[in-house]
């Protein structure tokens, strides 16, 4: 009878303790300062794949192609009465127009970082306080007219060459009709 008085005392010590402790570490986590920016706490964005045509000389030199992400706080996000996205694309549309000296045909030429920040300053401009807190490119590419050309061209040839030699296999039909 004693042994089970003494469990029972034991677990009763061991739950208490459990639960002071539990207190104790939840309240230390309210104290504790917010976690960095790339760490937690910011929403990512990823747009689609954005295309826009780079004219020069009133002619379409090519088509420049970009796939961003965004980091954006949730609060600000919701409170949004535009999608972002919609948002985000027309500001690079607006960028690389408003830009003619942006010159795509050479990555030499394209300094990336100067291009994230000025769509991010153009976003946060545009709705009037940061919103964006960093622009993050995914992919980043220029097709110029030729190129395009080119492609669909091989691809024109190719489908050709596969379509007849897949017609080999087949017997032709016979001159007499049906029997």
């Amino acid at each position: 009878m004693i042994k089970f008085i003494v469990a029972a005392l034991w677990l009763c010590a061991v739950a208490i303790g459990a639960v002071f402790y539990s207190f104790q570490t939840a309240s230390a986590k309210l104290g504790a300062p917010p976690p960095p920016p790339f760490l937690g706490g910011l929403e990512s964005i990823k747009t689609e794949i954005v295309s826009v045509p780079v004219i020069r000389d009133g002619q379409v030199a090519g088509y420049f192609l970009t796939r961003l992400v965004y980091t954006i706080e949730p609060k600000k996000l919701a409170a949004l009465s535009v999608p972002a996205e919609a948002l985000i694309i027309d500001q690079v549309y607006s960028y690389i127009y408003a830009n003619p000296d942006l010159d795509f045909a050479g990555p030499e030429t394209l300094d990336l970082d100067t291009f994230r920040a000025g769509i991010r300053t153009k976003i946060n401009e545009k709705v009037g306080e940061d919103l964006v807190q960093e622009v993050l490119i995914e992919q980043v590419d220029f097709l110029s007219k030729e190129e395009i050309r080119d492609n669909t061209i091989r691809r024109r040839l190719q489908a050709g060459t596969t379509a007849s030699e897949m017609s080999k296999n087949f017997k032709d039909p016979p001159e007499g009709g049906k029997d």
